[in-house]
């Protein structure tokens, strides 16, 4: 064989070899799951529950790597920028894929053309909480401190243009209640101020605030979703209490940046399906009081776009804008 055709061989055999190795051998290193937020907060708890059981069912190790700040920005954009390779993902949220890009001037990147969704994990409604060391308990004494307080209350969230931050706009846009928006660099913190009686009162997505709740340490008051959660029977949906069309309930997923090869994509997609399966991953999410979200991922985009679409508008009505 002459030196021409033995080259054209040995990269028409490279070329045969290695591309179907890349889906076909995939993970070969583990994988950096990125959560946008502190520690302690609804994201970060959702990604500590599925990371072990992708883990087992993928091979390699896939490693949460908590990177919060500019309400969900700082960690987002890392991952938007990182090769698509299925190496770097995300766990997304309202928050950092829907709300803060809707409620931005300018925002750092577009969710619906520079993140592909890899699936849904659940959903999960939100939570209004006052400090157990206050001296509000109930939606009435919220109410009463609002009208007749000569300061606003204190509130609480995950960060400016988080989904915490837009209900919380939101029911003062409905109520005319005289809220003081204190933003944090995601749940955790914010719950721990609340709990030391720093902040009066928060609003936060269950998940993060149910441990919390049980140990007495915050009240909750009022809980957003059609129906109340089985975990909080003696709480009131806001629709209860008289505030229509306030039925914010909050989704998480799995993302990663667009390119993702279309084989190492459907790969992710089936580990993270199955992991929802495991029974210690139900377990524990049963114990949080979310909907494990069966949707396949093309119904899931779809979903997604429709929350950033709907987040948008509201932003709009509520005359909502962040990082101006």
């Amino acid at each position: 064989m002459t030196r021409p055709r033995i080259l054209a061989t040995l990269a028409l055999c490279t070329l045969s070899f290695c591309w179907p190795a890349s889906a076909q051998d995939f993970p070969r290193q583990p994988i950096k799951l990125v959560v946008p937020w502190a520690p302690g907060g609804n994201v970060d708890i959702t990604a500590r529950a599925v990371a072990p059981a992708l883990s087992d069912i993928l091979g390699q190790q896939v490693v949460v790597e908590n990177k919060p700040g500019a309400g969900g920005f700082i960690g987002t954009t890392g991952v938007v920028k990182a090769a698509p390779d299925g190496y770097t993902l995300m766990l997304g949220s309202s928050g950092s894929i829907s709300v803060g890009p809707a409620l931005a001037r300018t925002a750092p990147y577009d969710p619906t053309t520079e993140l592909v969704a890899i699936g849904p994990i659940h959903s999960v409604p939100m939570v209004l909480t006052a400090s157990a060391k206050g001296t509000i308990k109930s939606y009435a004494d919220l109410v009463a401190q609002s009208k007749n307080g000569k300061q606003p209350i204190s509130i609480g969230s995950a960060g400016n243009g988080s989904s915490q931050h837009l209900a919380l706009e939101l029911l003062a846009y409905k109520t005319g209640m005289k809220l003081n928006h204190i933003p944090y660099k995601g749940s955790g913190p914010a719950l721990n101020d609340l709990v030391g009686g720093q902040i009066e009162t928060m609003m936060d997505q269950l998940t993060a605030s149910i441990a919390h709740i049980r140990n007495g340490t915050i009240v909750p008051i009022a809980q957003t979703g059609n129906v109340r959660s089985p975990l909080l029977p003696n709480v009131p949906t806001f629709e209860e209490l008289g505030v229509h069309g306030f039925d914010m309930v909050t989704y998480t997923g799995i993302f990663g940046p667009t390119g993702i090869s279309q084989p190492v994509l459907d790969k992710l997609t089936a580990a993270l399906k199955q992991a929802l399966t495991q029974p210690g991953v139900k377990e524990r999410f049963a114990n949080l009081g979310v909907d494990i979200l069966t949707l396949d991922r093309s119904a899931f985009q779809q979903y997604v776009n429709l929350d950033f679409a709907n987040s948008r508008a509201i932003g709009k009505a509520a005359n909502i804008v962040i990082n101006e």
